[in-house]
C-alpha cells in the first residue's frame, strides 16, 4: 500500500545527516530541529502557530482540552473516518455526535451536521477524509450562526487547497478554529514514527495549546493549565524537514497516479472512481478509494491479494456500530450513506512510488475480476 523504502531511497543522504545533526548535538527533546520543523511547516501552511505534539490522536485530544469544553458537551463529528476522531470526545467526557457523510466524497455532511446542532453543541470536528478538503465554508458559517469552534482533522489531507466560493484559497488546517495532524508514517507528510501537530491561527489559544502539550507548564515547574506530556521527538522533527520541501512533489505525484488509475476505470460500471474537482487541489490523494456496486468486494479484495496486489477497507465498521460508541441515540436511518460505503469501498496502493506498470497490472486485476 506504500512503499516507504522506495522514497527513503531518494533522500537517502539527507535524512542520515540530518539524524546525524540532532544525535550530535543531543538536544532530543524540543531541540533546533524540532523548532526548526514548527517555523517551517508555518510558513509552508500560511499559519500563525504550528504546536508540534507526539502523534495525531494526542493532537486533537490537545485541541479540544484547549477549547475549554466541559463533560457533557456535545462535539459533532463523521461516521465514516477512524476511531481517533471519536475516540478523543469519548476520554474527555465529552458528548460525540455521529452524523452521514457525502456519497461523493466521504466527507461530513453538512445538512446533517446542522440538524444535529443542538444547545448543547460547542465543536464540529470535520474530517479532511482520504486527502479530501472538506467543505469548510458552509461549515465554518454554521459555527458562526451557532457560536461553535471548529476543529479540522486534517490528518490524512495537509497540502490540500480549499477554495472558497469568492476565489480565495487556503491550505486545509488553516481554515478552522484550530486544526489538528498526524505524521504517521504512511502520511502523505509522514515521520519514521509517531507525531503531530496543531495549528491555528488564534494567538490566545496557541498559548494554551502550547501548555497543555507540556505538563500544563510555561515556567519550568509551575503548571498553569492541566497538560499532558505530548511533546514530537526530535528525532523526528529532523526527517519531516527533511520531507517538508518535498511535499507538494509527494502530493503531485499521488494526484498524477490517482488521475492515471481514474482513466483506466472510470468507465466500467460496477465502480465509482473518486470525485475530485478539476484542478485537483483539493485532494491529495492520501488514499484512493473505489466504490464497488453490484459485485462483491470482499472477494475482489481476497483476488487482488491473490494476486499479489495489497488492499485497504477504510472502514469496514461504521463508528455508531462500534461496540465502544454505540448509543441509544443513534438509528440506523440517519447513516444510509455510511451503511452502505463500508460495504463498497476499496482502497488502492498509493505512494509517491508508483508506477505505470504498477497501475495497469492493479487496473487489469480489478477489471478481470469485475468481468468475469
Amino acid at each position: 500500500m506504500v512503499d516507504l523504502q522506495g522514497q527513503y531511497a531518494k533522500i537517502e543522504t539527507q535524512i542520515n545527516q540530518a539524524l546525524q545533526e540532532v544525535l550530535l548535538d543531543t538536544s532530543f527533546i524540543n531541540g533546533p530541529a524540532v523548532h526548526n520543523f514548527q517555523k517551517n511547516l508555518e510558513t509552508y501552511l500560511g499559519v500563525k502557530h504550528v504546536i508540534p505534539c507526539a502523534n495525531g490522536t494526542d493532537a486533537l485530544q490537545i485541541a479540544l482540552m484547549g477549547l475549554g469544553l466541559k463533560p457533557g458537551d456535545e462535539v459533532i463529528t463523521a461516521d465514516f473516518t477512524f476511531a481517533a476522531t471519536v475516540e478523543v470526545i469519548a476520554l474527555l467526557q465529552l458528548t460525540p455526535v455521529l452524523v452521514d457523510v457525502d456519497p461523493d466524497t466521504f466527507n461530513i455532511d453538512v445538512a446533517a451536521v446542522e440538524a444535529a446542532i443542538s444547545p448543547k453543541t460547542k465543536a464540529i470536528i470535520p474530517v479532511h477524509l482520504f486527502g479530501q478538503a472538506a467543505p469548510m465554508e458552509p461549515l465554518m458559517a454554521l459555527a458562526k450562526k451557532h457560536n461553535i469552534f471548529v476543529v479540522e482533522d486534517n490528518a490524512q489531507g495537509i497540502g490540500a487547497t480549499y477554495t472558497f466560493a469568492d476565489g480565495r484559497q487556503a491550505k486545509t488546517g488553516t481554515i478552522g478554529h484550530v486544526a489538528t495532524t498526524s505524521f504517521f508514517p504512511s502520511k502523505n507528510l509522514g515521520a519514521y514514527g509517531d507525531g503531530g501537530a496543531l495549528f491555528t491561527n488564534d494567538d490566545q489559544l496557541a498559548h494554551t495549546l502550547r501548555g497543555i502539550v507540556n505538563h500544563g507548564m510555561y515556567q519550568r515547574y509551575h503548571h498553569d493549565v492541566v497538560g499532558v506530556n505530548s511533546r514530537l521527538d526530535a528525532l523526528q522533527a529532523a526527517i519531516l524537514n527533511v520531507k517538508l520541501p518535498y511535499l507538494d512533489a509527494y502530493n503531485e505525484a499521488r494526484k498524477a497516479a490517482a488521475i492515471k488509475y481514474t482513466e483506466r476505470l472510470q468507465n466500467h460500471p460496477k465502480i465509482t472512481t473518486p470525485h475530485r474537482e478539476a484542478d485537483c487541489n483539493s485532494h491529495v490523494f492520501h488514499q484512493y478509494t473505489l466504490k464497488i456496486k453490484e459485485a462483491d468486494r470482499d472477494a475482489l479484495v481476497a483476488y487482488l491479494n491473490e494476486q499479489g496486489i495489497p488492499t485497504g477497507v477504510y472502514y469496514p465498521i461504521p463508528l455508531h456500530a462500534q461496540k465502544a460508541y454505540r448509543d441509544a441515540r443513534y438509528k440506523e436511518h440517519d447513516f444510509e450513506i455510511t451503511n452502505a460505503l463500508v460495504q463498497q469501498v476499496i482502497s488502492l496502493p498509493m505512494h509517491t512510488e508508483l508506477t505505470d506498470a504498477q497501475i495497469d497490472y492493479i487496473c487489469k486485476h480489478i477489471l478481470q475480476f469485475l468481468n468475469a
